[in-house]
């Protein structure tokens, strides 16, 4: 017997939509004003100064402005409720889009590092490095405001488009400063070889940037399983819930953009009615609601009096024999492995 139930408002099809979703296409909207807004200022400043350090910074807000163009895309597609093709909604289109971002950010860094090789191989006097500082700084204090207004909502609303594009746009920012301060100290020094020095740590930090959103975008398109924070809170309202009368077994979970998922073995006496274990079962998936954010539970229950019950309480639902009964002495005390 299989209850399914869904998190807060849900759509036709019982998955939860949350409309506040729609909201986060606007502030992925404010990603590409901005990026299009620092990619003039700060290619301005590599014309007007000629510093390959400042070239590199500018090719990263290229980059931030088609991350952000992707993450509108994703975001409008992750918004869309379940439908007939899509039985679990949309939100994994968030992953293809921090997935993108990641492959374009270590595409930008290739080039930022072939440049700085060749000013390396040709070195060219800086000019203007006052003015060119000053204009980088303007586009470097806009990518701050907008990164941090962007970590925020993403995190808040467990969007990895957004917080990726958050984080990718901190990442401009750190950058900018290391590169003015090398434009800087040219300026004081003369030491042309230092320009394209910094623009090579530039490209080294923007490939472990990449990196790092390649693998957490892989990990969610495989199906990873829930946070360990979320499964602990799991495990506490199953604990909480079990007793001689109800355990459970067979937890497995995924995460899929901001929704989570996850199904659960309940085992009750095969004496109760259809009514009292449903009742019993939604008092257990609300419990999981509220402990879980935009959490859709999957319930299957089974009689604590059959062996065959606890056939199935591994991942791979082998079989096996009827002496696993036993276990239920130890489960009843409260000795079970729910997660």
């Amino acid at each position: 017997m299989r209850f399914r139930s869904a998190g807060r408002s849900a759509d036709g099809l019982g998955v939860p939509v949350s409309d506040d979703r729609r909201l986060l296409v606007r502030y992925a909207w404010l990603s590409v004003v901005a990026a299009l807004t620092t990619m003039a200022i700060k290619f301005v400043a590599f014309t007007v100064t000629s510093s390959v350090g400042l070239l590199s910074d500018a090719l990263e807000s290229t980059v931030n402005l088609v991350a952000a163009a992707g993450a509108v895309i994703a975001l409008t597609v992750a918004s869309r409720p379940a439908d007939a093709e899509h039985e679990y909604g949309h939100a994994k289109a968030e992953y293809f889009s921090s997935f993108a971002e990641g492959a374009m950010i270590m595409f930008a860094a290739a080039t930022i590092a072939w440049s700085a090789v060749d000013r390396l191989r040709n070195p060219q006097p800086l000019e203007h490095l006052g003015a060119g500082v000053a204009i980088s700084t303007v586009a470097s204090l806009i990518n701050l405001v907008v990164a941090l207004v962007l970590l925020r909502i993403g995190r808040r609303r467990r969007s990895i488009a957004l917080e990726a594009d958050g984080k990718h746009l901190l990442t401009d920012v750190w950058t900018t400063v290391g590169v003015v301060a090398a434009v800087m100290l040219v300026g004081f020094t003369d030491w042309d070889w230092l320009d394209p020095v910094v623009a090579l740590v530039v490209a080294a930090n923007i490939v472990v940037s990449g990196v790092r959103l390649v693998a957490r975008s892989s990990r969610g398109l495989m199906d990873a399983t829930l946070p360990e924070d979320q499964r602990e809170a799991i495990e506490e309202v199953l604990r909480h819930h079990t007793s001689a009368n109800a355990l459970f077994h067979g937890v497995r979970s995924r995460e899929s953009g901001h929704r989570a998922f996850m199904s659960v073995h309940v085992l009750v006496p095969g004496a109760w009615s259809v009514q009292r274990a449903h009742d019993f079962v939604e008092t257990v998936e609300a419990d999981l609601r509220a402990a879980v954010d935009d959490l859709t539970v999957d319930t299957h229950i089974e009689p604590l009096e059959d062996p065959r019950s606890f056939s199935d309480e591994g991942l791979d639902r082998r079989s096996v024999p009827p002496s696993a009964q036993p276990g239920f002495a130890r489960r009843a005390r409260g000795d079970h492995p729910n997660l």
